[in-house]
């Protein structure tokens, strides 16, 4: 069954279509990346989703059944901007959100124990929330989207304030959660973090739904005729085939441009005469290249025109 059926959904605010007639089919257990660039609509797709706002036109189904507000309590979602109360204590923050759903006291001081110990705050249990870091907010932030258990998780720049350790412990957590089935709508400006964590993107834009899919198969859709090569000695200068394009080379590794509609063959037998061969493989597109080619490179965030560090 899918978790998630959105059917034709339009969202207008005054003269402003922040979104335009998408629909969407999320099924159960998978990770999906919601990508797009600032204003395209995912904020208020995500508003919808979570009831926070609500459509002008079209249907939302969760699990086959209308949205309706007992969804609410099988959804977790962490805004980017925190939403804590500053001023409660840790524990007591957690427990009071738990009974909001539903929970015994006794339960509820039972899951946020378990969650203060995993995220490493029990020591910080009894403190008020504002004498915490922002990456402890954070993770305070992503104990109370999760300990309730829901099968759907909505994670807005979960990492945002985190230093790398606890960026991966949540890291760890989420793959967890992923494994044990909950659907997980990851938004992010990271490409290379809905590349590590995602098995599905939709990419919207000014309001429309532009591209959705497998990333493996979208990938692939968007490849070019790239190839790169590994070579076991330095590389000299090499004969090519006519039209074909050298795009990089370092000592033992090089990426050719065949001409569209060519088949890597001539080029394999060309270099095989030339060098020792211990690798030729087809270059895929990245996330990053695909959302350039989709939406325009004015597009990218700050995050997004930095290349991501291998």
């Amino acid at each position: 069954m899918n978790l998630l059926e959105i059917d034709r959904v339009v969202k207008r605010y005054q003269t402003k279509l922040a979104v335009d007639d998408i629909s969407l089919v999320v099924p159960q257990g998978v990770v999906l990346g919601l990508l797009g660039p600032n204003g395209a609509g995912k904020t208020t797709l995500i508003r919808m989703l979570t009831r926070i706002t609500f459509p002008d036109s079209g249907h939302i189904r969760f699990l086959g059944e209308p949205l309706a507000e007992k969804h609410q309590a099988q959804t977790g979602y962490m805004p980017e901007e925190r939403g804590l109360y500053k001023k409660m204590k840790v524990r007591e923050h957690l427990v009071y959100l738990l009974t909001l759903k539903d929970f015994s006291p006794a339960k509820a001081g039972q899951m946020a124990d378990h969650w203060l110990g995993r995220m490493g705050l029990a020591d910080w249990a009894h403190r008020k929330v504002d004498e915490l870091s922002k990456g402890m907010q954070q993770k305070v932030q992503f104990i109370q989207t999760v300990a309730h258990n829901p099968p759907l998780l909505i994670l807005d720049e979960p990492f945002s304030g985190l230093d790398p350790l606890n960026a991966q412990l949540i890291e760890n957590t989420i793959r967890e959660l992923a494994a044990q089935g909950t659907t997980i709508l990851f938004s992010t400006h990271r490409m290379e973090q809905v590349e590590q964590f995602c098995e599905h993107i939709a990419l919207v834009h000014n309001g429309k739904l532009v591209l959705n899919g497998p990333i493996a198969d979208i990938r692939r859709r968007y490849r070019k005729s790239l190839y790169r090569i590994h070579t076991a000695e330095p590389l000299g200068t090499l004969t090519l085939p006519v039209g074909t394009h050298e795009e990089s080379r370092s000592r033992n590794e090089a990426t050719f441009r065949l001409p569209d509609g060519t088949g890597p063959q001539a080029l394999v037998e060309a270099l095989n005469r030339q060098v020792t061969l211990e690798r030729f493989e087809l270059v895929l597109p990245s996330l990053r290249d695909i959302f350039i080619e989709t939406v325009g490179a004015e597009n990218l965030t700050a995050e997004q025109a930095q290349p991501a560090l291998v």
